[in-house]
């Protein structure tokens, strides 16, 4: 009996010891995979929120704190533009880091208007595929607006999944799409979008919370119609519809990151926001010119900020950038390479974000198939004369809320409501302005300064010659 005892002991003991070593190695195991586990990227992508939307961009009519705390625990960007001021092609631009002028997206597809043969093409190269490749789960939640046919379908192009309306949000059929074009929510009470898009969010981030994943949430506000849930509504005020869609899409910003700190990925995720183009009526350019549709600063420059503690310190950065920097910036920062002999027109800004460099190549803006201007450092030139954009007097919205087959509140912002300031049409084609004393672009320098004219006319025919 004493010796089967021992002999129990021993295995005991044996048994402990393996238990032990084996704890370690999957510890070892664990830690290991964690480590060569890569960055979450997810980017936020508003529809026509103008620069005056945030509080931290000169001021709001309302607060938004979480957007706000993003940009306080990472880099906003004051001179931040995109490439067009409507929405197709500067979404294009976004995910390709291309020009429209290559990528050839230089207008909206439209399904009401019969415009179906507009979108992105099979030999343009995705965000979404780069990270796909990588092994990233990849999704796309709201608004597409790069084709709505099949063959430009978001799962087409590098996302596993989809879930939202393929274009605008005023143009019918306004339906909520899945996937490989299966009808989910028809006719769509948009009252309930941002709700549902944010929902969408939450569970494809705890799904994915054990794997790296890239996942772009374009939200459909605050472009027309408006639309805000219940809980945000407020009839009691009138004429403020625009600032309860503003407050709900902060929300929708704070339960993401909620939901990223919760898991303990938020510091392991790169967070962007940022918006497609300046704003519509009801909106706010922060005391800029123009605004959505024009090449004034209203319309172009857009809030921008990026969150990665692991590589990014908290500041305020104005050098001038544009969207095409995002996916080799986002590549760089996870480290992915990217070679597949296209030209990219953006460029790697870590090193403008972490406040080492403070300089940038020529940034160009376009509307339909012309580029109208270009800016370098302090200095915005017009090449021609630019849309104005002005109040348009009896104009009705043919796409207002109907009840039936667009479904939003019917108090809506009006034409008198202009989110900027008002251009007058200029009288010459060629304009200067030096947006760092005159970010309002109201004392034009040609004739003070044809130097500079000319540098800046050198700087766009030579990029004409790379196209």
């Amino acid at each position: 009996m004493k010796l089967l005892a021992i002999k129990n002991l021993q295995f005991l003991l044996l048994s402990a010891v393996i238990t032990v070593l084996l704890i370690g190695c999957s510890s070892r195991e664990s830690g290991k995979n964690q480590e060569e586990q890569k960055p979450n990227v997810l980017i936020i992508l508003t529809d026509d929120m103008g620069y005056g939307d945030i509080s931290c961009y000169n001021g709001s009519a309302v607060s938004t704190p979480h957007i706000d705390r993003l940009a306080e625990e990472g880099v906003r960007m004051t001179d931040f533009y995109v490439p067009t001021p409507y929405c197709a092609p500067s979404r294009a631009t976004l995910i390709t880091g291309r020009f429209p002028l290559r990528h050839q997206v230089i207008k909206n597809p439209t399904p009401d208007a019969g415009i179906d043969d507009v979108g992105i093409t099979a030999n343009e190269v995705t965000m979404g595929e780069v990270f796909q490749d990588a092994g990233y789960k990849t999704k796309l939640i709201g608004k597409w607006h790069l084709g709505h046919v099949p063959r430009y379908y978001p799962v087409r192009h590098g996302f596993d999944e989809y879930f939202g309306i393929l274009y605008s949000n005023d143009m019918r059929p306004v339906q909520l799409i899945r996937n490989d074009g299966d009808t989910v929510e028809y006719p769509v009470d948009q009252r309930t979008l941002t709700q549902k898009y944010t929902n969408s969010a939450l569970d494809f981030i705890e799904q994915q919370k054990d794997s790296s994943f890239f996942l772009m949430l374009n939200h459909a506000m605050p472009h027309k119609p408006l639309a805000t849930s219940d809980d945000f509504y407020t009839p009691e005020t009138k004429d403020d519809l625009y600032q309860d869609v503003i407050r709900e899409l902060d929300w929708s910003v704070g339960e993401v990151i909620a939901k990223l700190a919760k898991l303990n990925i938020l510091d392991n995720t790169i967070v962007v926001f940022m918006s497609d183009n300046g704003p519509w009526y009801g909106g706010s350019t922060g005391g800029l010119k123009g605004m959505k549709a024009t090449t004034w600063e209203g319309g172009i420059r857009v809030p921008f900020m990026i969150r990665y503690p692991e590589a990014l310190k908290p500041q305020v950065i104005s050098v001038p950038c544009w969207s095409p920097d995002v996916m080799p910036t986002l590549l760089s920062l996870v480290g992915l390479e990217y070679d597949q002999g296209q030209k990219m027109d953006g460029e790697d800004i870590t090193e403008v974000l972490n406040g080492r460099k403070t300089s940038h190549s020529p940034i160009f803006s376009m509307h339909g198939e012309k580029i109208i201007t270009v800016r370098k450092g302090d200095y915005k030139l017009f090449l021609s004369k630019p849309k104005t954009n002005t109040k348009p007097g009896d104009w009705v919205d043919p796409r207002r809320p109907d009840g039936t087959t667009i479904i939003a509140q019917e108090e809506q912002a009006r034409p008198e409501e202009y989110p900027g300031i008002v251009p007058e049409v200029p009288d010459n084609d060629i304009q200067l302005f030096n947006l760092e004393t005159d970010p309002s672009e109201s004392n034009d320098l040609s004739e003070q300064m044809p130097e500079k004219v000319s540098e800046l006319m050198k700087a766009y025919e030579e990029y004409l010659k790379t196209i």
